[in-house]
């Protein structure tokens, strides 16, 4: 996922405090129904560096004309000392199907969702779960 838009208020307390909102693209790639879809992420991610973060949003997944599927997660950041005795971020929570249009209307699902850097801004959104499709 790489950032299209960003706001970010910036803390000036000394602690580093920041909240971030953001509008990153990509491409999945796996298994499953969202293989090749189009991603786009709807993120707000509130981080205090070295302590801890709670960073959610939604990714729209669109695959196709009119295929959209809307879904929600949310993370908890915590930071444990990296190999350099530096803090690193280690971002895990959930996601959940809420919506979706087209081939998508009704699908359920809902799994767990690890973040990775990809780069200073890029990021991986890494959905383990299950996913069914509507009974039609």
């Amino acid at each position: 996922m790489v950032p299209k838009e960003q706001i970010k208020l910036d803390f000036k307390d000394g602690s580093g405090h920041f909240v971030l909102m953001v509008r990153r693209e990509g491409a999945a790639a796996g298994t499953g129904v969202l293989d090749g879809a189009q991603f786009v992420e709807f993120g707000r991610h509130d981080i205090i560096p070295g302590v801890a973060g709670d960073p959610s949003g939604y990714l729209v997944a669109t695959k196709g004309d009119g295929n959209i599927a809307y879904l929600k997660w949310t993370v908890r950041a915590v930071f444990l000392p990296g190999k350099d005795g530096k803090p690193e971020i280690h971002d895990n929570g959930y996601w959940e199907v809420v919506s979706g249009a087209g081939a998508f209307k009704g699908l359920q699902g809902a799994g767990t969702l690890h973040i990775k850097s990809a780069g200073p801004t890029d990021r991986i959104f890494i959905l383990d779960g299950e996913t069914v499709p509507a009974q039609r």
